[in-house]
């Protein structure tokens, strides 16, 4: 009877175990990123969402930029959230994320006016999740 409640108790701590796992696994599979690059100098933006790493969003946001100028860089990057670039009348630009698009697009323009004034959101993108 004892060695019955030992297997009992093995198993019902193996069962937790199990699912502790297969959750962690569902949290990290639900992971997209995002990211905005710019091109300094022209303004040319690439954006992509939904890549399962930061690395992947990041190279396809310059991928995307390159097709229309040689000086890009990555402006924000996000995880589950939303990016936004705001550019001045005078060329100045600010980009940021947020945890929605209203946050990301007021982070950005709140950037963009330390450096320009009449700032606008030119892009914006949310991932899924």
């Amino acid at each position: 009877m004892k060695l019955n409640k030992t297997i009992i108790r093995l198993l019902t701590s193996l069962t937790v175990v199990t699912a502790l796992s297969s959750n962690a696994g569902l949290a990290q599979a639900a992971n997209y990123h995002g990211a905005i690059a710019i091109s300094p100098s022209s303004k040319a933006l690439g954006w992509s969402y939904d890549y399962r790493s930061r690395r992947a969003a990041e190279t396809a946001a310059l991928a995307e930029c390159y097709k229309h100028a040689t000086d890009c860089r990555i402006a924000t990057w996000f995880r589950n959230a939303c990016g936004a670039v705001s550019i001045g009348e005078n060329g100045g630009w600010g980009a940021n994320w947020g945890r929605n698009i209203r946050q990301a697009k007021v982070r950005s323009k709140r950037l963009c006016h330390q450096n320009d004034s009449y700032c606008q959101v030119e892009r914006w993108v949310c991932t899924t999740r």
